[in-house]
């Protein structure tokens, strides 16, 4: 078996000082929201990002959130651009069309 080399960003004192920059930046985020324009948002989502990234703990906020509030946690899966979001969001799109197709041999019947 090869042992796999561990990325920088895998190793524990860096998993811990970005997960440590990015509650500063969401802590920062609404200081940066005051000033006109949308920045607090990018602000707030570069900051949930790297939370997301390095810590298991805020993985599991996040997916209990996402379950409380699925709206929201579909925007914010939106938002970070995560690859699950875009292929549930195209599976869901591909249901619906097949339940619009198989229903419209029920429609021609009718008539």
């Amino acid at each position: 078996m090869v042992a796999r080399k561990k990325k920088w960003i895998d190793k524990e004192p860096t998993r811990t000082v970005m997960f440590a920059l990015g509650v500063v930046v969401v802590l920062i985020s609404p200081v940066v929201g005051a000033i006109p324009g949308p920045g607090g948002v990018f602000v707030f989502a570069f900051g949930l990002a790297l939370m997301l990234r390095t810590s298991r703990w805020a993985r599991r906020q996040y997916v209990r959130f996402k379950r409380w509030q699925p709206e929201a946690g579909r925007w914010a899966d939106l938002g970070l651009r995560r690859k699950s979001a875009l292929r549930r969001r195209k599976a869901r799109k591909q249901g619906k069309q097949d339940c619009v197709a198989d229903a419209s041999h029920i429609a021609e019947d009718v008539d």
